[in-house]
């Protein structure tokens, strides 16, 4: 039992000792200037219960916050019911008001909307990006300089080898277009020793070196190495295409908005009349009492029908306030803000003539000049390059290095510059190196990916073409519609006017009463807001047809130019953010329309727009 306890006793120890070992170390590890401890929580382990984000809290309108504002101006407050008899005054009544035409609207748009003023940034953006990625190839230099100093033990002694070295010199690198890279090194180096066994205690050592290391199979080739520039320089084609379609995009809607407000500030002057009708029944009812040929509820029925075209007097100034800002927003002159009191008043009246359209060659100019056509071409050919660059890297690689070297030795630097210009020793390697995937599954799945990307591609084209062409064939029918619309609309007004006509002459003959004359003006006021409203349509369907066909209507040789924000004018010096033969204006000056409003902004009463020649 002794032996054994002997024996165990090293053992023992041994155990004892990494014990006390681990647990010096545990005890410094959790001091403060210490490591951390691994039971300890970290400030960068993630919390179990995060603390409550304020993007996931909703809060509360409190509306008897916002709600002690100051009364509206008289001009600016609601329509009420007048006393009867009295005459209805709009709530636009005192508000400044500027005539603008199409002409000078799709100006305005040109040189003030803000979201083509984003937009036109874009092509600048991937135009930097394509030069980042053409700049892949440019040429390298690399300076240097280092210092050493060595002490090695000589055999068989306690002496030792010192040895101090300084080196410097450069590097030239190229990267080729064909995937490999050329440099040229120059490298001086000066070295100080005291072993006996060197012919120099101080040798200088000039090297000049030559190498070339070209990939054989994978990344080899131009066209593989330019992939990622002509992806820069298609994506750059297609901001553009994209902006193209923006600008048209902006024009329409313009145009758009333009007969929106037409429509708009029309449909409420038909209320209006449609009100000046029911007080004119007012008082010819009441003349009618006067006279003893008709009773005291004629009086009444004709207020009551005079009170009731109130509330489509409220709708109308409404439709007209949201119409006026949504064409100020696309707009945005100086001095018509949105928040502007002064009114916009529509200079264009609508010219309608019917057109016979041959909406096939629509249909076939729309798939052709469609810039979402375009885009789809320009990622096809992105789709090509990228199966080309996906079928090389799944290639082997194979890669050749070549070096040639002169080298120069000498015991100052002119004697081992002059061995080097000499060229009396010359040295040269070449290697071969290869890399074989077993299996490269992965490159062929790549390569399977971008080919079911340029099929899905493909049909997103043909689906896009079917989509052009039936929004072409739906504009086409919709003028069609729109024009029908106006005729009939025309036709309806005018008996809805005779059968109006009639029953005031019925009622003045004691036959009809105001009821039946109040409903006859209502029909006549609806009549005429359908033909506003069909005229409106007919205008827009033209804007419809000309946007889905990727052209402008009223407006030929728009050519827009890339804005650079940060020298606050368009890029590539062009004075202008477009180009259009109306307004040719030149740098720094401001559009006729513009340079008044401005003008004007601060004085009052409306400002004036003039008009064009």
């Amino acid at each position: 039992m002794q032996s054994a306890n002997r024996k165990s006793k090293p053992k023992a120890t041994a155990l004892t000792r990494l014990a006390f070992l681990c647990t010096l170390h545990f005890a410094l590890c959790t001091l403060p200037t210490g490591c951390s401890s691994p039971l300890s929580p970290s400030a960068s382990d993630p919390s179990p219960r995060p603390p409550p984000s304020p993007l996931r809290a909703i809060d509360r309108l409190d509306k008897d916050r916002y709600a002690g504002l100051p009364a509206p101006e008289a001009a600016d407050a609601p329509p009420v019911a007048p006393p009867p008899g009295e005459k209805y005054t709009s709530r636009f009544a005192d508000r400044p008001t500027v005539a603008l035409s199409l002409e000078d609207a799709r100006a305005a748009v040109l040189e003030n909307n803000l979201d083509l003023r984003v937009v036109l940034t874009d092509p600048l953006i991937q135009s930097e990006l394509l030069r980042a990625e053409e700049a892949k190839f440019e040429a390298v230099f690399v300076p240097f300089v280092s210092t050493a100093e060595v002490s090695a033990p000589v055999l068989n002694t306690t002496a030792a080898n010192q040895q101090k070295r300084v080196s410097f010199g450069g590097e030239v690198d190229v990267p080729l277009r064909s995937g490999g890279r050329a440099s040229v090194n120059f490298t001086e180096t000066r070295s100080k020793t005291n072993n006996p066994f060197y012919a120099f205690n101080t040798a200088f050592d000039s090297s000049l070196t030559f190498s070339l290391s070209q990939p054989l199979l994978r990344n080899a080739g131009r066209r593989v190495n330019t992939h990622s520039i002509r992806i820069a320089a298609l994506n750059r084609d297609i901001s553009e295409a994209a902006t193209k379609l923006e600008v048209i995009r902006q024009l329409a809607a313009a145009d758009r908005a333009y007969w929106r407000a037409y429509a708009a500030a029309r449909a409420l002057q038909v209320r209006q009349q449609q009100y000046d009708v029911g007080l004119a029944q007012l008082a010819r009812a009441q003349r009618r009492v006067d006279a003893g040929a008709a009773a005291d509820l004629e009086v009444t029925r004709a207020q009551a029908g005079a009170a009731s075209q109130l509330e489509q007097i409220i709708l109308a100034e409404k439709n007209l306030l949201d119409q006026q800002r949504e064409l100020k927003r696309l707009l945005n002159i100086p001095g018509l803000e949105i928040g502007t009191k002064t009114l916009i008043s529509t200079a264009t009246d609508p010219d309608p003539v019917r057109y016979a359209f041959d909406a096939a060659r629509l249909a076939d100019l729309g798939v052709d000049n469609r810039m979402e056509m375009l885009e789809l071409e320009l990622r096809l050919a992105q789709d090509y390059s990228s199966i080309e660059f996906a079928k090389n890297q799944a290639l082997p690689s194979f890669t050749l290095d070549f070096q040639y070297a002169i080298p120069g030795l000498g015991g100052n630097l002119s004697s081992s510059i002059d061995q080097l210009t000499g060229a009396n020793f010359r040295s040269w390697s070449a290697t071969i190196r290869g890399e074989i995937p077993l299996g490269n599954e992965a490159a062929k799945a790549r390569v399977q990916q971008a080919i079911l990307t340029r099929l899905q591609r493909l049909s997103t084209r043909e689906a896009r073409a079917l989509a052009i062409r039936q929004e072409v064939l739906g504009a086409v029918d919709a003028i069609d519609a729109a024009w029908q619309r106006i005729m009939a609309a025309r036709q309806s007004v005018i008996l809805a006017a005779r059968t109006l006509e009639g029953e005031q002459r019925q009622f003045d003959a004691g036959i009809r009463t105001s009821t039946d004359v109040l409903d006859a003006a209502a029909r006549l006021a609806n009549e005429q807001t359908s033909e506003i409203a069909a005229l409106a349509d007919y205008q827009i369907a033209q804007v419809d047809l000309a946007f889905a066909t990727g052209t402008l209507l009223g407006a030929g040789k728009v050519e827009w130019s890339p804005h650079d924000p940060r020298i606050g004018q368009p890029a590539h010096g062009d004075p202008t953010p477009f180009s259009w033969p109306p307004y040719n204006n030149p740098a720094g000056k401001r559009t006729p329309a513009q340079a008044e409003i401005e003008r004007q902004a601060g004085q009052q009463g409306p400002p004036e727009i003039p008009k064009r020649e």
